[in-house]
């Protein structure tokens, strides 16, 4: 059997077949370039374009809506206020009202924080006990705003005084819009600061209790009845002793013998657990006479833990202990105690 093959068919078939390959292939490339094209002009677009609200002299949460309503945010910025400018109002914006800008831009707001009612004193340098004072004036004076001293303060070893302000938070000058905690450190006094401890035996405790108040140290007193050949009312022994060398938070214990009390007069030991302090305060114990008098018994420094004192005193009359210009304990003194 023999085979006719028509070599021009087959040429005609594959042509026919090539024009459609590429014509299907240009209209493929076509229809990709259309989506791409269409995919480009959509993001060169971007988003859509809104108006920028007008904001100016509106409260915040009022601002804040009108923004969000147009896809927009907010940049806040806080600014003291001016005569007459109300706290939490707009008072100025950026871009203006008006500007068309796309959604979801940032819209620059200032906001007033109201009118700067006092500025922060300057401390530095002042004993902590004037500006324990100073802060009470000011709060007295102030009824608008209140300055709170954050405590226990810091404290650090420095060539100051003891007690000096060697730094604040917030600083002096500072602009004062409301309620302040103000942070100190205080100096702790120099740390090899040494005193030289005077000799009180043989003293009797009024003298005793004179040369002690004037090392501004700490100091307590012990008591027992006389021996026989001893005088009430005297110092009898020391911890440490005469000529010894102390530092300045050190403690000084002084036995006397009790004090001789007259009929209508009460003798003994005042005692107080005062609290400890990083560095010596100051403190006085008064007595409050019958007759309406006032007796300062002593006024020193004292770095706090046990406190006591001998007295001789009328009866019913009242002993006031104080620290920092703040009475903390009060003792009637009864007949014979």
């Amino acid at each position: 059997m023999a085979f006719n093959f028509d070599l021009s068919s087959l040429e005609d078939f594959m042509e026919n077949h090539l024009r459609l390959f590429v014509s299907f292939t240009l209209g493929l490339l076509i229809f990709v370039g259309l989506i791409a094209l269409s995919v480009f002009f959509i993001f060169i677009r971007g988003k859509e374009e809104v108006m920028v609200p007008d904001v100016l002299g509106k409260e915040l949460p009022q601002a804040l809506i009108e923004l969000q309503e147009k896809e927009l945010y907010p940049r806040i910025q806080l600014r003291t206020a001016a005569a007459g400018e109300e706290k939490g109002i707009v008072l100025e914006q950026s871009p203006e009202a008006g500007t068309l800008v796309k959604a979801e831009r940032r819209i620059d707001i200032v906001i007033s924080q109201g009118i700067a009612l006092d500025k922060m004193d300057n401390f530095l340098g002042r004993n902590i006990n004037d500006v324990r004072s100073a802060v009470r004036n000011f709060n007295t004076q102030t009824t608008e705003v209140a300055i709170v001293i954050r405590e226990p303060f810091m404290y650090q070893y420095s060539s100051q005084t003891a007690g000096t302000v060697l730094q604040q938070k917030p600083a002096p000058e500072t602009e004062i819009n409301g309620n302040v905690v103000l942070e100190l450190v205080v100096s702790r006094g120099q740390e090899n600061t040494r005193i030289t401890v005077p000799d009180l035996v043989g003293l009797s405790f009024t003298d005793a209790l004179t040369k002690l108040s004037q090392l501004k140290t700490g100091f307590v007193f012990t008591m027992r009845n006389p021996w026989e050949g001893e005088k009430a009312g005297f110092v009898y022994t020391q911890n440490p002793a005469g000529a010894a060398v102390l530092s300045a938070d050190g403690k000084i214990t002084v036995g006397i013998t009790t004090p001789a009390a007259a009929a209508g007069e009460g003798a003994g030991l005042f005692s107080f657990a005062l609290p400890a302090n990083p560095y010596p305060l100051p403190l006085t114990v008064e007595a409050e006479l019958p007759n309406g008098t006032r007796q300062i018994l002593v006024s020193t420094n004292h770095s706090g833990g046990d406190f006591s004192i001998p007295y001789k005193l009328p009866a019913n009359s009242v002993i006031v202990l104080s620290m920092v210009d703040r009475e903390i304990y009060r003792q009637i003194v009864t007949d014979g105690s």
